[in-house]
């Protein structure tokens, strides 16, 4: 029988694993994977090489070759192909072997290594690692704009740690970041609803602010601010560690406040103070408190705030542990849909297709101000 704590492991064996890989996942920043180069990746569990063609393509393969096991990343990109450091065999993007130099009678045909479909969008490269042909990749023409910044990170937690975040935990974990710099603090109340892409959560604060929090289905989390509109997918590298790909559209980018936020993604990219790694181990460590971070590094306060707190959740086992109350409606909600699905998914019935339809995308949060 399914639980809740199935759905934190993702690994190709198990169900959330085979659930994962039925959706496409950003694995990269476009920004950071030149034209003739390759990298190695792990996403679910699994080890991949990325590499961009000399002619702009992302590609997607397995991460050795397997003559003698070597690491293809460290090889040669030649047009739309990778060819291995160790003996020279050359594979192209479709994972066929094309040349094996060192061999007298080649068997270059009959060798061929796993490709996953791949595609750039919205400064992201996607990739579908599952098996057969992929569904179309999701697209969000309202995040089809010059004003997008795209961002990443790495936090060494599992990647629901980051799921389960909701609204809740502002007044508390961010009360000295830019979300109270005008206002108290507030505690909402809350509604929550399954919708036709996942979760819709709906906070109204005692001043009647209203703060709308749709989760998509897998693991992708969108809201739109006065500010900016966001959309980031959580994915998992292990069980043990995430990668989160954010976007970005900004509304605000002159006066005070539209240079406190580029002091933020300056942050956020390592180009001012501390990454906020160094900072949230050094809080967890109890080197540092939190409300006493000033000069440059505050400007990623919120990273850091969510990164000690996240982090700080530890071990998975713990999860067992949790006392739930009744201002966690929507992580239990997210879970009660992730055990059905998990259960669907392993008693082969149909799946519900999640969608971001319309009506959904044209949500806004209400400020008070």
């Amino acid at each position: 029988m399914v639980n809740f704590m199935d759905f934190y492991y993702t690994g190709p064996d198990t169900l959330a694993g085979r659930y994962m890989r039925k959706f496409w996942h950003p694995v990269y920043r476009a920004q950071d994977l030149k034209p003739g180069w390759a990298k190695p990746i792990k996403i679910l569990g699994e080890q991949f090489t990325l590499y961009r063609g000399d002619g702009g393509k992302p590609h997607v393969v397995d991460f050795r070759c397997p003559h003698r096991q070597a690491q293809l990343s460290i090889g040669w990109i030649e047009d739309d192909s990778i060819r291995c450091r160790f003996h020279g065999w050359k594979f192209d993007h479709s994972g066929q072997c094309v040349e094996q130099p060192a061999e007298k009678e080649s068997f270059a045909e009959k060798m061929r290594i796993r490709r996953c479909p791949t595609e750039e969008y919205l400064g992201l490269i996607f990739v579908y690692f599952g098996d057969g042909a992929p569904p179309p990749l999701p697209r969000y023409p309202d995040f089809e704009k010059d004003n997008l910044w795209a961002e990443t990170y790495v936090r060494p937690c599992n990647y629901v740690n980051n799921l389960e975040n909701d609204p809740i935990h502002i007044p508390f974990t961010h009360r000295e970041s830019e979300f109270y710099m005008n206002r108290p603090p507030e505690i909402p109340e809350i509604d929550v609803e399954e919708s036709e892409w996942g979760v819709l959560l709906q906070s109204t604060f005692p001043s009647g602010r209203l703060y709308i929090t749709q989760h998509g289905l897998p693991n992708i989390l969108c809201f739109r601010e006065r500010d900016r509109d966001h959309l980031a997918w959580r994915v998992p590298i292990d069980d043990n560690s995430h990668c989160s790909f954010q976007l970005d559209v900004t509304h605000i980018t002159e006066g005070e406040e539209g240079e406190a936020y580029k002091n933020r993604h300056k942050a956020r990219e390592g180009k001012l103070g501390r990454s906020p790694k160094e900072i949230g181990e050094a809080v967890l460590r109890g080197e540092l408190r939190i409300q006493d971070i000033e000069g440059p590094e505050r400007s990623n306060i919120v990273w850091i705030q969510d990164y000690a707190t996240q982090v700080g959740q530890g071990e998975l086992d713990l999860r067992k542990k949790e006392m739930l109350g009744r201002s966690d409606r929507a992580l239990i909600l997210i879970r009660k849909i992730w055990e059905r699905e998990l259960q669907a998914l392993a008693d082969g019935k149909p799946l519900k297709r999640w969608q971001r339809t319309e009506r959904l995308a044209g949500l806004h949060s209400r400020a008070n101000d």
